[in-house]
């Protein structure tokens, strides 16, 4: 369990991380451009998530001994895969409901006003597709369901390694 609670502390855990989340949107790509699927606004809100975990695995890397920066990183972590979680689940849901005026797609992300990233990189963020709309499933599942297992995974692994340094370590 020590190995467990030093891994935050080294850059190569980190690197990791952000190497199979950058792999992560590299396969959103993948989706998009060369299967043809378009991205719905759910599917860019999980993409956006998807960039939380990118960053936060970026921040953990740069100084993994510091523990201001440890915290950033986690911070970032929690709220990108949790919030991922939740636009997964609501996205399900959108797929599942027999009732077609229980929920409705915006027309376009609502992204701050200082930060229209929809506009800035269309190619990345704009949404064509339809949130109801099950165009791909792997094993039953269609693409929400898997993200909201992905991001479960996230959630769950930040919330060991978080117990395991408080447990061990008796620090963050």
């Amino acid at each position: 369990m020590n190995w467990l609670a030093q891994l935050p502390t080294q850059r190569t855990p980190w690197l990791l991380f952000t190497a199979i989340v950058f792999l992560l949107e590299v396969t959103a790509l993948f989706f998009q451009y060369q299967m043809g699927l378009a991205p719905c606004i759910m599917c860019i809100y999980q993409r956006t998530a998807v960039l939380g975990l990118l960053g936060a695995g970026i921040v953990g890397s740069t100084k993994p001994q510091s523990k201001a920066v440890r915290i950033l990183a986690y911070v970032i972590w929690g709220v990108s895969s949790v919030w991922g979680y939740l636009i997964a689940r609501e996205h399900i849901d959108m797929q599942t409901t027999t009732d077609p005026f229980a929920f409705s797609c915006e027309f376009e992300p609502n992204f701050p006003s200082f930060m229209p990233l929809h506009e800035w990189i269309p190619s990345f963020f704009q949404a064509t597709g339809d949130c109801g709309n099950i165009d791909w499933q792997f094993v039953g599942l269609s693409m929400p369901a898997w993200m909201e297992i992905i991001f479960g995974i996230f959630s769950l692994t930040l919330f060991i390694i978080v117990i395991g340094r408080l447990l061990i370590k008796k620090s963050i």
